[in-house]
């Protein structure tokens, strides 16, 4: 029966060990931590108060020779942020930076995840760059970033495109009188139709309308 020493350390991991941040039984132990959570490595170290993300960091930055940057200090850049789909930046846990010529570079808090770095080279098409940054600042990162992502959903349209357009819901338009559909539901089909009609501006594909107790996120999804 296989147990957590049968599991062999690579990449960070051991590096982590060979700098003696981590014995080789924490090592494998956090292995199988963050495969039981389904949490990347760096994220399940710091969120369990193994090693602090600062510490990871640097000396990921010291180890491969890789500028140590502070995501939280990074602007939003919406170009930028689109030339890899959320689906792969959530997959892979790094957030392109900053795009320069033929290169993107990307910030990620294991810079061993080459997987990683392969699949968003082929997916952009740039050469990519790796730059370190602290594990706990990345996950704050990109829910920042794909929040204004939802932010920005409805910008930019005037009072003529939201006029025109007409909702239909269900099979046959609904036929209500006067009185049911009055004056106050007025603002709400203007948001709507703001929504719809940015989303078919942009060519998304899904959207979805996510309510909870004291707030409403509506999320977009663009080529599947």
């Amino acid at each position: 029966m296989a147990t957590t020493t049968d599991i062999p350390l690579d990449g960070l991991a051991r590096k982590l060990v060979q700098d003696n941040l981590l014995s080789h039984e924490e090592a494998q132990d956090a292995l199988q931590g963050a495969k039981s959570d389904k949490l990347p490595f760096v994220t399940y170290l710091t969120k369990n108060d193994i090693l602090s993300a600062r510490q990871v960091a640097t000396m990921a930055s010291l180890e491969f020779g890789l500028p140590l940057f502070d995501i939280s200090r990074l602007e939003s850049n919406t170009e930028t942020r689109n030339l890899v789909k959320e689906k792969l930046v959530r997959k892979h846990h790094l957030l392109p930076i900053f795009k320069r010529g033929n290169r993107l570079f990307v910030g990620i808090s294991d810079p061993t995840n080459l997987e990683a770095l392969d699949e968003i080279k082929f997916a952009s098409g740039l050469n990519i760059e790796a730059i370190i940054v602290e594990d706990d600042k990345l996950v704050l990162a990109i829910e920042k970033a794909f929040a204004q992502e939802d932010l920005d959903i409805g910008e930019g349209l005037d009072d003529e495109d939201l006029d025109a357009l007409d909702i239909v819901s269900g099979e046959e338009e609904m036929d209500t009188t006067d009185d049911e559909a009055g004056g106050d539901d007025a603002p709400i089909v203007r948001f709507v139709n703001k929504v719809l009609l940015d989303g078919i501006h942009k060519g998304v594909s899904d959207l979805h309308f996510e309510p909870y107790e004291k707030s409403f996120r509506i999320r977009f999804r663009q080529d599947g």
